[in-house]
Protein backbone atom coordinates (compact mmCIF):
# COMPACT_ATOMS: atom_id res chain seq x y z
CA UNK A 1 0.00 0.00 0.00
CA UNK A 2 1.12 3.63 -0.67
CA UNK A 3 1.35 6.02 2.31
CA UNK A 4 -2.25 7.57 1.58
CA UNK A 5 -3.84 3.83 1.08
CA UNK A 6 -2.06 3.20 4.45
CA UNK A 7 -3.38 6.34 6.51
CA UNK A 8 -7.00 5.37 5.04
CA UNK A 9 -6.18 2.15 6.13
CA UNK A 10 -5.60 2.73 9.81
CA UNK A 11 -7.88 5.58 9.32
CA UNK A 12 -10.98 3.00 8.98
CA UNK A 13 -9.65 0.64 11.41
CA UNK A 14 -10.84 3.29 13.75
CA UNK A 15 -13.80 4.13 12.59
CA UNK A 16 -14.67 0.44 11.95
CA UNK A 17 -13.75 -0.41 15.85
CA UNK A 18 -15.69 1.95 16.81
CA UNK A 19 -18.90 0.46 14.64
CA UNK A 20 -18.31 -2.70 15.93
CA UNK A 21 -18.25 -1.80 19.61
CA UNK A 22 -21.18 0.23 19.25
CA UNK A 23 -23.63 -1.71 17.32
CA UNK A 24 -26.20 -2.80 19.59
CA UNK A 25 -25.26 -0.22 22.10
CA UNK A 26 -21.49 -1.53 22.76
CA UNK A 27 -22.03 -5.11 22.42
CA UNK A 28 -21.95 -7.26 18.90
CA UNK A 29 -21.97 -10.85 20.94
CA UNK A 30 -20.19 -9.16 23.78
CA UNK A 31 -17.05 -8.74 21.91
CA UNK A 32 -16.45 -4.43 22.56
CA UNK A 33 -13.78 -2.88 20.75
CA UNK A 34 -11.49 -3.20 23.87
CA UNK A 35 -11.91 -6.57 23.62
CA UNK A 36 -11.20 -6.65 19.69
CA UNK A 37 -7.70 -4.68 20.24
CA UNK A 38 -6.74 -6.84 23.50
CA UNK A 39 -7.56 -9.73 20.52
CA UNK A 40 -5.14 -8.22 18.19
CA UNK A 41 -2.76 -7.34 20.19
CA UNK A 42 -1.58 -10.93 21.73
CA UNK A 43 -2.35 -11.89 18.13
CA UNK A 44 0.62 -10.01 16.98
CA UNK A 45 3.02 -10.31 19.73
CA UNK A 46 1.72 -14.16 20.56
CA UNK A 47 2.78 -15.73 24.28
CA UNK A 48 2.51 -12.43 26.14
CA UNK A 49 1.44 -11.85 30.06
CA UNK A 50 -1.01 -9.61 31.66
CA UNK A 51 1.38 -7.01 32.85
CA UNK A 52 2.45 -6.50 29.01
CA UNK A 53 -1.16 -6.09 28.18
CA UNK A 54 -1.88 -3.78 30.99
CA UNK A 55 1.35 -1.66 30.00
CA UNK A 56 0.15 -1.76 26.36
CA UNK A 57 -3.35 -0.39 27.03
CA UNK A 58 -1.79 2.23 30.01
CA UNK A 59 -4.63 0.08 31.51
CA UNK A 60 -4.44 -1.44 35.09
CA UNK A 61 -3.91 -5.47 35.79
CA UNK A 62 -7.29 -5.58 37.42
CA UNK A 63 -9.33 -3.72 34.60
CA UNK A 64 -7.31 -5.80 32.09
CA UNK A 65 -7.74 -8.78 34.10
CA UNK A 66 -11.82 -8.43 33.56
CA UNK A 67 -11.20 -7.99 29.86
CA UNK A 68 -8.94 -11.27 29.40
CA UNK A 69 -11.23 -13.24 31.76
CA UNK A 70 -14.48 -12.50 29.24
CA UNK A 71 -12.18 -13.70 26.15
CA UNK A 72 -10.71 -16.93 28.06
CA UNK A 73 -14.22 -17.72 29.26
CA UNK A 74 -15.87 -16.70 25.62
CA UNK A 75 -12.71 -18.89 24.09
CA UNK A 76 -10.87 -16.41 22.13
CA UNK A 77 -7.95 -16.71 23.81
CA UNK A 78 -6.40 -18.65 26.16
CA UNK A 79 -3.66 -18.97 28.82
CA UNK A 80 -1.03 -21.65 29.32
CA UNK A 81 1.22 -21.45 32.68
CA UNK A 82 5.18 -20.99 31.80
CA UNK A 83 6.60 -23.62 32.11
CA UNK A 84 9.95 -21.60 33.88
CA UNK A 85 7.85 -19.10 36.08
CA UNK A 86 4.64 -21.21 37.88
CA UNK A 87 2.93 -17.74 38.88
CA UNK A 88 2.98 -16.45 35.07
CA UNK A 89 0.35 -17.15 32.56
CA UNK A 90 1.06 -16.65 28.61
CA UNK A 91 -1.14 -15.58 26.58
CA UNK A 92 -2.28 -16.88 22.81
CA UNK A 93 -5.26 -16.53 20.56
CA UNK A 94 -7.53 -19.09 19.69
CA UNK A 95 -8.82 -20.44 16.50
CA UNK A 96 -11.66 -18.09 17.05
CA UNK A 97 -10.07 -15.29 17.91
CA UNK A 98 -7.23 -15.78 14.33
CA UNK A 99 -11.12 -16.20 12.71
CA UNK A 100 -12.26 -12.42 14.52
CA UNK A 101 -8.59 -11.06 13.87
CA UNK A 102 -8.48 -12.21 10.00
CA UNK A 103 -12.00 -11.76 8.59
CA UNK A 104 -12.09 -7.80 9.99
CA UNK A 105 -8.62 -7.36 8.88
CA UNK A 106 -9.68 -8.69 5.38
CA UNK A 107 -12.61 -6.80 5.40
CA UNK A 108 -10.99 -3.37 5.87
CA UNK A 109 -8.12 -4.21 3.16
CA UNK A 110 -11.43 -4.83 0.71
CA UNK A 111 -12.40 -2.14 1.57
CA UNK A 112 -9.51 -0.01 1.50
CA UNK A 113 -8.80 -1.34 -2.32
CA UNK A 114 -12.01 -0.43 -3.54
CA UNK A 115 -11.38 2.88 -2.30
CA UNK A 116 -8.40 3.28 -3.75
CA UNK A 117 -9.49 2.27 -7.30
CA UNK A 118 -12.50 4.43 -6.90
CA UNK A 119 -10.80 7.79 -5.85
CA UNK A 120 -8.11 9.70 -6.89
CA UNK A 121 -4.65 10.08 -4.28
CA UNK A 122 -6.32 13.66 -3.46
CA UNK A 123 -9.69 12.22 -2.55
CA UNK A 124 -8.32 9.55 -0.84
CA UNK A 125 -6.52 11.91 0.93
CA UNK A 126 -9.69 14.12 1.59
CA UNK A 127 -11.76 11.29 2.38
CA UNK A 128 -9.50 9.94 4.98
CA UNK A 129 -8.96 13.39 6.88
CA UNK A 130 -13.12 13.77 6.50
CA UNK A 131 -13.04 10.40 8.26
CA UNK A 132 -10.86 11.10 11.10
CA UNK A 133 -12.68 14.23 11.48
CA UNK A 134 -15.71 12.29 11.86
CA UNK A 135 -14.51 9.37 13.85
CA UNK A 136 -13.05 12.69 16.51
CA UNK A 137 -16.49 13.79 16.74
CA UNK A 138 -18.29 10.26 17.02
CA UNK A 139 -15.46 9.59 19.95
CA UNK A 140 -16.35 12.24 21.94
Amino acid sequence: MNRAERKFYEVFTDLQCFILANMNRSDINGVTATHYNIIEYIYRNDKCILKEIAKAFNISPPAISKQLKFLIENSFIEQQQSSLDRRIFNLSVTDKGKFVIDNSENFRETIAKKASKTLTKDDLKNLTELLHKVLAEVMK
